[in-house]
């Protein structure tokens, strides 16, 4: 059984959408971020840098894993499944892995800041991050003209990358044009294990359909808004 504390946001669906394609048993233990739950001292206990996901495997002797990449290469390893056993093919997961973790994830988070929440509308950090957000989306459609899946075959790679692209509309920024990341995209949503994913624990439609005037998208505005001025 696997213990997941999370919350509904990009980086905790790449937890819940790995569980769900693998088919491990797990618990939710949701995370109020607006209420600062992440640093309170138990969870630091399990995660030192008090950010969501964390999971704790209870057949493991309670091994916690924190980072979501981490948590998708620990899951991958221990079912043996997203995630080829060859040197090789792991490499090539795994750098799609970094690139999500180190380019899209970061660059698609600094949007979302000045894009949505800053007090303040500064626009050539709204355009440098919008930017080069749809630059290694490029990338990515790149890649996608030669491969069904980022790394060959299906694997944490994709789940990673589609936790996020998902909310490009949150991010301001457009896949016009890149057809063979909208394909991609439309394959992703398709499969039952990612659509239940990112209803874990809660579902915000508001992240992917950009409808503003939802209650759920102002209260997650909210939320945001109170992460960002700590």
């Amino acid at each position: 059984m696997i213990d997941l504390y999370t919350a509904a946001t990009p980086n905790g669906w790449k937890a819940s959408v790995a569980l769900e394609e693998l088919g491990l048993p797990y618990t939710v233990h949701p995370i109020d971020l607006g209420q600062n739950e992440q640093k309170q001292p138990w969870y630091l206990a399990l995660n030192p840098n008090g950010r969501i996901p964390t999971i704790v495997d209870r057949e493991a002797d309670d091994f916690a894993v924190f980072e979501s990449g981490a948590i998708l290469i620990y899951l991958a390893e221990k079912t043996g499944r997203l995630m080829p056993s060859d040197a090789k093919g792991r490499s090539r997961v795994i750098q799609w892995l970094m690139f999500q973790m180190g380019g899209v994830g970061p660059m698609m988070g600094q949007a979302n800041v000045f894009y949505r929440y800053f007090p303040e509308k500064i626009q050539p950090a709204i355009d440098r991050y919008q930017n080069e957000s749809r630059r290694l989306f490029e990338v990515l459609d790149g890649q996608l003209a030669k491969e069904e899946w980022l790394a060959g075959d299906y694997s944490i790679a994709d789940i990673a990358h589609w936790c996020w692209v998902r909310t490009h509309r949150w991010s301001g920024v457009s896949v016009e044009g890149l057809t063979h990341l909208q394909r991609w995209l439309d394959a992703m949503k398709a499969r039952p294990a990612c659509r239940k994913g990112v209803e874990v624990p809660m579902k915000v439609d508001s992240l992917v359909d950009n409808a503003d005037k939802r209650e759920d998208t102002e209260a997650f505005i909210r939320q945001a808004q109170k992460m960002v001025q700590r």
